[in-house]
């Protein structure tokens, strides 16, 4: 028996080589592409609306004691991406990444979730740092019965060092490979009942007319990560109010929802309906891969609420190249299915002159 198969037990020997795992090296050191920059520093902080002046401007950096500008801390992976040409053409090979890939498929574990990342910050990083990073396993869990089915929770360490070798963070990244639930099974047809002989002056039964197919159930939209932080947020869209949530205490507003308010660290909070108007404060559009539950090209927006929090969205109603950073924008409601909906953009109405 191996455990390749829905709802079996994994023998023994696939164990072990599974437990083999714990140490081993799945990415070997990578530098990044392109070293420590402020090209780079400037973009992610203007991306992210962060105005922290240590991140952009040397004078304020020196005023708090640093050499000079640095890069924020939750930057650090993004040096060491391998970026869109070596996703869509990887390097020819394999690693040991494909070989655990592998592994788990052959014990039906083919489907994949992140649950958390967990980062260390040993020093800050300067223009100049040129960072690489290596990825081992950490553990490899037991089987375990989830929400989404029978799974094993995957723990890796990725340390980044510095053109030095010296570590400079470290990330903790699990994900659960499980295996994917079964289709509902098809009931069996009810056996027939025989029927007595028609009496010969009887009108034979005409032909049965062959029914069509029935069309096949559109593509589910994925389901968003509810939590306890931000279920608030989709039982109000469900009533087609967009709540933002405030703190009790200093009545400072946040978007994505979190318990603890980044401003005073109070664990109180409130909620505040959007009037529902804004701008798009970037946008991409959406090409490749594709999800048959999307209708492509996909506009992909980061509106600014006129409450001054931003929401990752989608825009309607217009053609990908007439989207325009800073159009107005309005709210509207896509109700995806009875158990799904979502607050979408428009462009606004313009007032007649």
């Amino acid at each position: 028996m191996t455990g390749r198969h829905q709802g079996t037990t994994p023998d023994r020997a696939y164990e072990e080589r599974l437990r083999a795992f714990a140490g081993r090296e799945l990415r070997a050191v990578t530098p990044a592409q392109d070293p420590v920059n402020q090209p780079m520093i400037r973009h992610w902080t203007e991306a992210m609306g962060d105005t922290n002046p240590v991140y952009t401007d040397a004078e304020a950096a020196r005023a708090t004691g640093r050499a000079g500008v640095v890069a924020p801390a939750s930057m650090v992976q993004a040096w060491t991406m391998r970026g869109y040409a070596a996703t869509v053409a990887p390097a020819a090979g394999r690693d040991g990444f494909d070989e655990l890939v592998d592994l788990l498929d052959e014990g039906g574990y083919t489907s994949v979730v992140a649950t958390d990342s967990e980062f260390t910050f040993l020093r800050e990083l300067a223009p100049g740092d040129h960072v690489a990073v290596r990825e081992t396993v950490e553990s490899i869990s037991a089987e375990k019965r989830t929400g989404l089915g029978t799974g094993r929770f995957v723990t890796t360490l990725k340390r980044y060092t510095d053109q030095h070798g010296e570590t400079v963070a470290t990330q903790r990244w699990r994900t659960l490979r499980f295996r994917p639930a079964p289709e509902p099974s098809a009931k069996p047809d009810p056996e027939p009942t025989a029927k007595p002989d028609p009496e010969p002056t009887a009108k034979p039964d005409p032909e049965p007319t062959a029914k069509p197919d029935p069309a096949p159930a559109p593509a589910l939209r994925p389901r968003p990560a509810v939590n306890r932080d931000n279920a608030f947020f989709f039982d109000g869209a469900k009533r087609h109010r967009l709540l933002i949530q405030r703190c009790a205490a200093c009545s400072a507003l946040r978007h994505p929802p979190g318990p603890c308010c980044p401003e005073c660290n109070s664990l109180e909070w409130d909620t505040v309906e959007a009037s529902g108007r804004g701008h798009v404060h970037s946008y991409v559009v959406n090409h490749h891969p594709r999800h048959p539950a999307f209708d492509y090209p996909l506009v992909v927006a980061v509106v600014e609420l006129a409450e001054g929090t931003r929401l990752i969205t989608n825009l309607t109603g217009i053609a990908p190249e007439d989207v325009a950073i800073d159009m107005p924008v309005v709210l509207d409601w896509l109700d995806a299915d009875p158990d799904l909906t979502l607050p979408v953009f428009r462009p606004a109405p313009t007032e007649a002159p």
